[in-house]
C-alpha cells in the first residue's frame, strides 16, 4: 500500500506540472519480487500485476527514461542510475510532451533515487505525506537533512569532550539536542525565508520554495514557525537555568543572520556564529559553565561553516551578484580556495588545542588528522564553477563531523579516570 501511494503521488505531481495537458503515465514499481504497473491521466489511475520476478535477471542496471515526442524524431533523455537488487524500488516514466523546457525542469522531480522500500528516505517520505503537509515539510527543509546534520554535529563533539573520562554521551542529553538541532533548524530556514522572499523569487534554485512561490502565506510561515519555536523551548527548558538562558539569547543571531547578506561580504561568519551556537550550549547542559575549551572548539566550528558555506555559496553567485546579496563567495572570488585552505588550516589547528585541553587521546588525534584529509581533499577537488559538485562537497562535511564524533567518544572512553589519576599520583609519589 505505501508502495502504491509512493507512485501514485508521482502520477499526481506530473499531472501538477502539465495541468493543462493530458499526459498519460505508465509507472514500473518492482518490490520483493513483484512489479506493478501504474497507468494514469488526467482521470484514473489503475493497477495491474506483471511479470514475477523469477523471469527477471537481479543486478541488472535499470536507466530511468523520459522521451519527448518532437515530431520528426523522439529525444531520449537519460538520468544517472545504478545497479538495484529485486527488493529496491525502482521508477520508469515514460511521457510524450512538446514542451521540452519543462520536460527537462520536471525530469528530476520525477524519478526518485533508488531505495529499499523499508527505509524510506526523507525525500520518500515527503512524497507520501498529505498533500497539505507538503508545503509545511519543505519549508522546514525536511527533504534537505543535511542542515540539521551540520547543526547538530557540532552539538556532538561538545558533548562528547564534556563527558566524564571512560564514559560514553549522556543519550538522553544526545536525544534532547539532536531534537533541538532539527526544530531550530526549520526555524531558522523559515525566518531566512521571510526575510528573504523577495530575493528567492530571482534565484532559480530557490523560486519554488513556499514561500517565494505563494503556495503559502506569511501567516501560515508564522504559525509553522511558531510551532517549531514552542517545541525548541520545550526541549531548552528541560536545561539547567544557565543552559536555558545562554540558548534564548541565540535567538538574535537566528534572527538577524538573514539580514547579513543585505550589508556585508561576510555573512558566513555570522551564519557561523549562529549555526554552532549548540557547542556553548551543551557544554553548559553537562558543566554548568563555559570553559576555554569549549570556546575553543567554538571557534574552530565556526572556521568549519565558513568554509562549507563559502563553497555551498558558489552555486548562486551569478544570481546573487545580479540581485545584490553578498557573500564570501563574491568576495573571495578566484582566491576562494585559498582562503578556505586558511580556514581549514585554523579549524584543524583549534581542534587539536581543544583536544589538548581536554586530556584527548589518541584516537581523538588519529581523527582529527582523518578530518584534515578530508578537508584538504574538498578543497582541492571542489570545481566552484560547478553548482552540483559545490552541493556534493558541501554535503561531504556531514561525513567529516562523524569522523571527530566517533573520535572524540573513542578519546574519552580512553582518557584515565580522575581514580586512576590518583593512584598514579600517589604510585609516583611513594616511588
Amino acid at each position: 500500500m505505501l508502495t502504491l501511494r509512493l507512485v501514485e503521488s508521482y502520477c499526481c505531481r506530473l499531472q501538477r506540472c502539465f495541468p493543462s495537458t493530458s499526459v498519460p503515465i505508465s509507472v514500473h514499481c518492482r518490490t520483493f519480487g513483484v512489479t506493478k504497473s501504474i497507468s494514469a491521466d488526467k482521470n484514473s489511475i489503475h493497477r495491474s500485476n506483471v511479470q514475477h520476478f523469477s523471469l527477471i535477471k537481479s543486478n541488472q542496471d535499470i536507466p530511468p527514461l523520459i522521451c519527448a515526442d518532437h515530431g520528426n524524431y523522439i529525444q531520449q533523455r537519460r538520468c544517472g542510475y545504478q545497479k538495484i537488487q529485486n527488493r529496491h524500488l525502482w521508477i520508469q516514466t515514460k511521457t510524450q510532451i512538446s514542451n521540452q523546457k519543462l520536460l527537462g525542469h520536471y525530469n528530476h522531480a520525477l524519478l526518485t533515487s533508488y531505495r529499499n522500500i523499508n527505509i524510506l528516505s526523507p525525500k520518500e517520505i515527503l512524497a507520501v505525506s498529505p498533500p497539505f503537509l507538503q508545503p509545511y515539510l519543505r519549508l522546514i527543509r525536511f527533504d534537505k537533512p543535511i542542515g540539521s546534520f551540520l547543526l547538530w554535529w557540532p552539538c556532538s563533539w561538545s558533548i562528547g569532550l564534556a563527558t566524564e573520562a571512560g564514559h560514553l554521551p549522556d543519550l538522553y542529553i544526545m536525544s534532547l539536542f539532536a531534537t533541538g538541532s532539527f526544530l531550530m533548524r526549520g526555524a531558522g530556514c523559515i525566518i531566512n525565508d521571510m526575510w528573504d522572499k523577495d530575493f528567492d523569487k530571482k534565484v532559480e534554485r530557490t523560486k519554488l520554495r513556499p514561500l517565494a512561490s505563494g503556495e503559502l502565506s506569511m501567516f501560515q510561515g508564522l504559525v509553522c514557525l511558531a510551532v517549531n519555536l514552542s517545541l525548541s523551548l520545550a526541549i531548552l527548558l528541560q536545561l539547567n537555568l544557565y543552559s536555558i538562558i545562554l540558548g534564548a539569547s541565540s535567538m538574535f543571531l537566528v534572527i538577524s543572520y538573514p539580514l547579513a547578506k543585505r550589508y556585508t561580504y561576510w555573512p558566513q561568519v555570522m551564519l557561523g556564529l549562529t549555526l554552532n551556537w549548540g557547542v556553548l550550549l551543551s557544554w553548559a547542559a553537562l558543566r554548568g559553565s563555559i570553559e576555554w575549551p569549549i570556546i575553543l572548539l567554538y571557534t574552530a566550528c565556526v572556521l568549519h561553516t565558513m568554509t562549507y558555506d563559502t563553497i555551498y555559496s558558489h552555486q548562486d553567485k551569478y544570481d546573487d551578484m545580479l540581485i545584490g546579496v553578498k557573500s564570501t563567495a563574491l568576495l573571495m572570488g578566484h582566491h576562494t580556495k585559498l582562503w578556505l585552505t586558511g580556514f581549514g588550516t585554523m579549524m584543524v589547528s583549534g581542534l587539536t588545542l581543544t583536544g589538548y585541553l581536554c586530556d584527548q587521546t589518541w584516537p581523538y588525534y588519529t581523527t582529527v588528522a582523518a578530518a584534515a584529509v578530508h578537508l584538504a581533499y574538498q578543497l582541492y577537488t571542489v570545481d566552484l564553477n560547478n553548482p552540483d559538485d559545490c552541493f556534493a562537497k558541501f554535503k561531504s562535511n556531514s561525513r567529516l563531523g562523524f569522523i571527530i564524533f566517533v573520535g572524540i567518544v573513542l578519546g574519552t572512553l580512553l582518557k584515565p579516570t580522575v581514580e586512576k589519576k590518583s593512584e598514579s599520583e600517589k604510585a609516583i609519589t611513594a616511588g
